[in-house]
Parts: structure tokens; C-alpha cells; sequence
């Protein structure tokens, strides 16, 4: 049940180091990690053409490689728990949990994994990857756009920090119920990371 996921899923972070860090030097090569604490993946499906009803997955983990030279050859893997799915209604979280719908004990993760990244502008690439959801995968494009690089105030580590969204239907990946009954099979992405640059 969802219509508007960027997932970043997951993850279309692995892009621009020719992108300016808002006035500053470009973003710095190297190795980061997902930043859980203030990553927000979140979705978004039709509820029956009323309404566009929202959730997210918290606790996303994943790791980026990220090439300021030759930022086509920078690598973005992303995991999200499953179990973790939240939407305001508890009734509706169990059942986005359970064998009718994504199945967190079956499987417990969705995954991207980059395959290719295209920059498209000054501050935005596109983030092909392979994006796997209850034991499916499909190729997916990520719109990305870089927000800022400078170091974090709070911890004075380096940090970079990417928008993304992303789209896709959610019966390819075997996740049908209700479809037929009208429920959005359209769903959006809609993903916001900070990644900590590795020690």
C-alpha cells in the first residue's frame, strides 16, 4: 500500500561531486555512511483517488562511495527494515507488516543498489539501481538532487546530504492487495539522507 516512495530507498545519493556544497568547495570523495537518525524514507499511495495517504521506514543503513572527480563511478547501497514501516494509523502498520502486504518476517529488508549514476545538472543526477522489495527486484531510476557538503556543527564530521524521489507500481513487486479494488498500485518516493563521511 503505497503511492509516492523515493526510496531512497533509498538512495539515488551517490552522485554529484562537480555539485557546489551552496557556495562552498565541492563535495568530498570518499567513503560515507547513511546517517539513520535524520534519513527519512517515506512513500506515498492513492487511497482510493480521495486521498494521498503517507508513511515512512526509519532506520534505513547504508553506505556510499562517492567519486567528486568522476562522479558516474561513485556506488550507493541502501537497506531498509521492513519491520520498521510507520504510518499514523496502528491498524494500518500491522497490516503493512504482515503476509498480505510486504511481509516484514519473510523479508525483512528492501534493498537499492546503484548500478548507474548520470548527472543531469548542476546539483541533480539521475540514480539507476536495482531495488528489491518483498523478494523482487526491478530496475528503478532515482531523481537526486544535492543539498549541501560542510561539516556537521554538531559533531564536526563531514557530511553530505541529498534529496530523491523516485517511482514505482507496487505490483511488480508482488504486492497486489486491493489493487484490483482501486487502491493506488502507483508509489511515490520520497527520500531525504545525510551521509557521514567514514573515518
Amino acid at each position: 500500500m503505497l503511492k509516492r516512495l523515493s526510496l531512497a530507498i533509498v538512495a539515488s545519493f551517490a552522485l554529484t561531486g562537480s555539485v557546489l556544497a551552496q557556495g562552498g568547495p565541492p563535495a568530498q570523495s570518499g567513503t560515507y555512511n547513511l546517517e539513520p537518525i535524520h534519513a527519512m524514507v517515506m512513500f506515498g499511495v492513492s487511497h482510493f483517488g480521495f486521498s494521498d495517504y503517507y508513511g515512512q521506514f526509519p532506520g534505513a543503513t547504508g553506505s556510499l562511495t562517492l567519486d567528486a572527480a568522476n562522479p558516474a563511478a561513485s556506488h550507493l547501497e541502501v537497506s531498509i527494515p521492513v519491520a520498521n514501516v510507520w504510518t499514523a494509523s496502528d491498524k494500518l502498520t500491522g497490516e503493512l507488516k504482515s503476509a498480505d502486504w510486504l511481509d516484514a518476517a519473510k523479508y525483512p529488508a528492501m534493498t537499492f543498489k546503484s548500478t548507474r549514476v548520470t548527472v543531469t545538472g548542476a546539483t541533480t543526477a539521475d540514480v539507476a539501481g536495482d531495488l528489491t522489495i518483498h523478494g523482487v527486484t526491478k530496475p528503478v531510476v532515482l531523481k537526486a538532487t544535492f543539498k549541501r557538503g560542510a561539516v556537521f556543527p554538531m559533531n564536526k564530521k563531514y557530511m553530505i546530504g541529498f534529496d530523491a524521489t523516485g517511482h514505482v507500481k507496487r505490483s511488480d513487486f508482488g504486492v497486489t492487495k486491493y489493487v484490483n479494488f482501486g487502491l493506488g498500485d502507483d508509489v511515490d518516493l520520497i527520500i531525504s539522507a545525510p551521509f557521514e563521511k567514514a573515518s
